[in-house]
């Protein structure tokens, strides 16, 4: 894709970071769909190609003002808030500020210093909007209902992809203690041994200083005996994991903290029961008791009962996972989320 004349935009969506993100894959999702509604482009080092992208010095180089007068900078990181106050103030660009938060801690004076100087304020969540100091909107993230979604035939694509043909149980992100990899391991160590036919799988990718945590786990599943049915996997192309999600028949979302936490819808999308932590948005994603279970953090234990509940009875399993199904399609497609914020847009291009 050519990149846009940054003279025809109305909003920027800048994301500064190359490495792989939360925040980078919802820049990735969201801009191609707003670019159908409004005039909108990332603004990054980098981007794959079917994103409407400029450069960062693009911005130095722009008209002062855009096609309705002032423009939308939509800010998801300190930098990017920075960023914007500097075009405004310094190179005197027609900028209205935007932050989005999904932060569920206090900020940092740093922060705050930022994010009050933001003309307006979304969190990703409830609980997110209660760690501002000012009123925010609230706009859950949404998923992609298309490309997440259940298999065909799950038989079939497990002895694709090489997998045992018994119930799976997954665990996806990073792989760190913060994440609740371990305590999803120890979960498993009861639940495998009584029930042979099952298989867990770690799927992720641990940075380096996190590697010496990911080799533990590898070392506590072999003294088990349980090497072969705990499946540690790397991280797998973007386009590949929901494939990775249809072969599951329970899905885990240990975290201690979360900011927000994709992975639970992207599992439900796909049919698959979840057991999530109360951290993130989870307790507004999962409706505990008819998409999955809501455990406490840091608890083998919970985790443990909840997963041996639904591998023990196929039919619990079969209702949960069209419940889970209905209930992202109904309230967490990504085109909702894509038009919520380009309301926002619209409302802060129209204000004086």
């Amino acid at each position: 894709m050519d990149a846009p004349d940054p003279a025809t935009l109305d909003v920027l969506a800048p994301n500064f970071k190359r490495r792989l993100s939360g925040v980078t894959a919802t820049v990735v999702r969201l801009v191609p769909l707003q670019a159908r509604e409004i005039a909108i482009a990332a603004v990054a080092p980098e981007m794959p190609p079917h994103v409407p992208r400029i450069a960062p010095a693009a911005c130095i180089t722009m008209p002062r003002g855009g096609p309705s007068g002032a423009r939308v900078w939509h800010a998801r990181r300190n930098t990017e808030m920075l960023a914007g106050l500097a075009l405004r103030h310094l190179l005197g660009k027609r900028l209205k500020l935007l932050f989005t938060s999904a932060s569920q801690r206090r900020h940092t004076r740093y922060s705050k210093w930022l994010i009050a100087r933001m003309d307006r304020v979304i969190a990703t969540s409830a609980k997110s909007a209660r760690y501002l100091d000012r009123p925010a909107d609230v706009i859950l993230h949404g998923i992609d209902t298309d490309g997440f979604s259940p298999a065909d035939d799950k038989a079939a694509l497990k002895a694709r992809m090489g997998l045992p043909p018994g119930p799976l149980i997954g665990c996806y992100g990073r792989i760190r203690a913060q994440k609740g990899t371990g305590v999803f391991v120890e979960a498993m160590i009861g639940t495998l041994r009584d029930r042979p036919d099952a298989t867990a799988i770690v799927m992720g990718r641990a940075t380096d200083k996190h590697r010496a945590f990911a080799a533990e786990l590898h070392r506590r599943a072999n003294v088990e005996g349980l090497g072969d049915r705990i499946l540690f996997r790397p991280e797998v192309p973007v386009h590949e994991i929901a494939d990775w999600y249809r072969v599951l028949d329970v899905f885990v979302a240990p975290q201690l903290w979360e900011g927000f936490g994709l992975t639970p819808l992207e599992a439900m999308a796909c049919g698959v029961p979840v057991i999530a932590t109360r951290v993130g948005a989870f307790e507004e994603l999962v409706a505990d008791g008819t998409t999955g279970t809501l455990v406490e953090p840091g608890r083998p234990g919970p985790i443990a009962a909840a997963a041996a509940r639904l591998l023990d009875d196929p039919a619990l399993r079969e209702t949960l996972s069209r419940a889970a199904r209905d209930h992202v399609v109904s309230g967490f497609r990504i085109e909702g989320e894509a038009a919520a914020l380009v309301r926002i847009y619209r409302e802060m291009l129209a204000a004086p």
